[in-house]
């Protein structure tokens, strides 16, 4: 049914229409004359809700940075300090999962899970009690549930213990099965962001016309209509495709634009507003979303540390306890995975290297400890710890060769 004919059957429903004092004018019933209803906005999947640039820009960006940290088994030596632990575990956990997936690949894989399904899954391939593999398992398929009292999952035909996968949740339900993930919490506001998206779209597929009304005496006859709709609608792609911003219409009619114009919607601003939307729910600082609208030299610096203190470092410390507690056990026998955030400050040439500068100088590293953050092999002297000179504990007498030197009475002493 088209507009013209819906507009004029309407004196037969008029006991429906918000004239009859019976119908509530509630926002809801008023918009639902209008065809406007919640249920018009666009249904979000994880799919859909990555074509919003800000929801796949916080994805990518959080699950990169988070696979880029290394990821080092040390082993407590007591009194000797801890010390970086070779071997199986740590190509495993640093360099490649399995034959098929690199560290950084497998990561990603993972952390890209967290923050769209809302978990992040890893089976431990075992021989023995011995870790020999990790393998990423699809969230999406994966079911979990409780047998027996005990967690299982069952993946591709497959069921695994608790004790035999690597589990990291973005928010349990009070279930403590299911997961609530950034999509889903953000429905609305990605729906918000998919529904400007496809009015641009449309808007500029159209060549900027917006969707027009034509106003005037209506020919009789629903034919007829029709014929003088079509006939606009040809004058209306005859001007576009010849670029000709003037086109006719028959006299006594005049063609009024239908809604709002994107300038006059506020649509480049409503956009902005949910780009900070989406920032909110992943608990990304705006500016790693590309929004600089607030953006100065001093806060942005100040979010570059929140991200560093209140998010990375908690998801990392998330997932080193998932690993020592399911590889290595409750009672690990001080064996242990941890990050280095010090990744973190590999595009930072200038501060990596004055931050390396301050712990040699200050005794906390030996050259050698320091060159091997860099890649940089051992050199003679290098596996001693160094300390400023002047630096004395308090109360010290100077050495003889350093005492002050005396200076010698002249006229203008006081005590002359």
């Amino acid at each position: 049914m088209s507009f013209f004919d819906r507009f004029r059957r309407a004196p037969e429903a008029r006991a429906m229409t918000i004239e009859n004092p019976t119908v509530p004018v509630s926002s809801e019933n008023f918009l639902s004359f209008f065809g406007v209803q919640s249920a018009n906005l666009p249904p979000v999947t994880v799919d859909r809700a990555l074509t919003v640039p800000a929801i796949a820009a916080a994805v990518s960006f959080l699950s990169s940075s988070l696979a880029n940290l290394p990821l080092h088994v040390f082993k407590d030596m007591g009194d000797a300090g801890v010390e970086r632990a070779g071997g199986d575990d740590q190509r495993i956990l640093n360099e490649a999962l399995n034959a098929e997936w690199s560290s950084f690949g497998g990561r990603k894989y993972f952390w890209s899970q967290v923050f769209t399904e809302g978990r992040g899954l890893f089976w431990i391939e075992r021989r023995g009690r011995k870790m020999i593999a990790l393998w990423p398992m699809n969230a999406a398929t994966t079911v979990v549930q409780r047998v027996q009292g005990r967690k299982v999952y069952r993946c591709e035909g497959m069921t695994f213990s608790a004790d035999e996968v690597i589990d990291l949740p973005f928010m349990l339900r009070a279930d403590q099965l299911s997961v609530r993930s950034p999509i889903s919490m953000g429905g609305k506001a990605i729906s918000v962001s998919l529904a400007m998206m496809d009015y641009g779209a449309n808007f500029f597929a159209g060549g900027g016309v917006p969707p027009l009304a034509l106003s005037g005496p209506m020919p009789a006859g629903a034919e007829a209509i029709k014929r003088a709709q079509a006939d606009i609608k040809r004058a209306v792609d005859a001007a576009k495709d010849s670029n000709d911003p003037v086109f006719p219409i028959p006299a006594g009619y005049e063609l009024k634009p239908v809604g709002f114009d994107p300038a006059k919607g506020q649509m480049v601003e409503a956009r902005r507003f949910q780009t900070e939307e989406h920032a909110r729910s992943f608990g990304l600082p705006p500016v790693f979303l590309q929004d600089l609208t607030h953006g100065t030299f001093t806060n942005t610096e100040q979010q570059d540390l929140f991200l560093a203190k209140h998010l990375i470092s908690q998801w990392a410390k998330a997932f080193e306890d998932e690993i020592n507690l399911k590889v290595y056990g409750a009672a690990r026998n001080k064996v242990y995975a941890e990050h280095s955030l010090d990744g973190l400050m590999r595009g930072d040439l200038k501060s990596r290297l004055e931050a390396l500068a301050k712990g040699v100088n200050s005794a906390l590293l030996t050259p050698d400890e320091a060159r091997a953050l860099d890649n940089r092999g051992k050199q003679p002297g290098g596996d001693k710890l160094y300390i400023q000179g002047a630096t004395v504990p308090l109360g010290t007498p100077p050495k003889e060769g350093n005492a002050p030197v005396p200076q010698p009475e002249g006229p203008d002493d006081p005590e002359a």
